[in-house]
């Protein structure tokens, strides 16, 4: 029963953790944040098996934590209130060409971010030709272009 409080508690503890990080740091991964995963990784393989090592304790930390996991699907599937808490909104950050700063500031998102979404996904050059850039649930930021 440790092990299932264990991988309980961790799953929280890494939701709330993530959920603080923002949108963006899942998104676009990068060298230091893949080193980043695997620390994380490590130690929470520490603080979920504890001192006991054996299959056994491992199987019932993985399936408690797919149990979790099916679980908190399946309550967002029927629960908008859970699903906005869990995975967010899309929230729009660019309107009319203008960027929404303290949305950016929030989302921890800068103009370049933008750009780069803009240019890679639309070929867009200039703010002015967004229309919208939201940023979505999973990080990714999607252009709508003004009509020409």
């Amino acid at each position: 029963m440790d092990s299932v409080l264990r991988a309980a508690a961790m799953y929280v503890a890494l939701m709330v953790l993530f959920k603080i990080a923002g949108r963006r740091s899942l998104s676009e991964l990068t060298t230091f944040d893949f080193v980043l995963l695997m620390i994380i990784g490590e130690a929470t393989q520490q603080a979920l098996l504890g001192d006991d090592f054996s299959l056994t304790n491992s199987v019932v930390v993985i399936v408690t934590l797919f149990a979790i996991d099916v679980g908190l699907s399946l309550l967002k599937q029927r629960s908008t209130w859970v699903s906005r808490l869990i995975s967010g909104e899309p929230t729009i950050i660019v309107e009319n060409g203008k960027l929404l700063h303290q949305r950016l500031r929030h989302a921890r998102v800068g103009e370049a971010d933008v750009m780069e979404a803009a240019r890679s996904s639309q070929g867009i050059e200039t703010l002015d030709q967004i229309k919208f850039a939201i940023l979505e649930r999973n990080g990714k930021i999607s252009v709508i272009p003004r009509e020409s």
